[in-house]
């Protein structure tokens, strides 16, 4: 992936006890709304926009931070592939779930180890643009 290459998470692993803490539920993977996904998808299509669909992290910090990513990239259960991370769509699908509600999750990418380039904060201002737009004009088809 590039910087400002759209991601749509499928699923979302998380080692958090969000889910244990809010509803005494020992969940760590949970899955976004799969006919929002395709609407996403769908519209992406018709944008012409390159879309990333898979598999995520959420984290409670910042990767660049942790002392040993392998460590923790060890620890994911082998049948997760996460394609990126990020630190708020395990809650947002999870509480989702419980609310018997629908949520995607879009994200850019602004950052990567395999990147040496990351976005300015002058770039994520206008980067995230085709993101949004992918959001708004989806939100057209619900």
């Amino acid at each position: 992936m590039q910087l400002f290459d759209i991601v749509l998470s499928k699923r979302v692993y998380s080692e958090s006890n969000f889910a244990l803490t809010l509803n005494n539920d020992d969940c760590h993977l949970v899955s976004g709304a799969s006919d929002l996904n395709k609407i996403i998808s769908s519209t992406a299509s018709k944008l012409n926009l390159n879309l990333f669909e898979g598999d995520t992290i959420c984290t409670d910090c910042f990767d660049v931070y942790m002392t040993d990513k392998t460590k923790f990239m060890d620890r994911i259960p082998k049948d997760i592939k996460p394609c990126a991370a990020e630190m708020e769509a395990f809650a947002l699908f999870y509480v989702a779930k419980l609310l018997e509600k629908k949520a995607a999750c879009l994200m850019s990418v602004v950052d990567s180890e395999y990147i040496d380039k990351i976005a300015t904060q002058k770039e994520r201002e206008t980067g995230l643009k085709n993101m949004i737009i992918l959001a708004l004009e989806a939100s057209l088809e619900l």
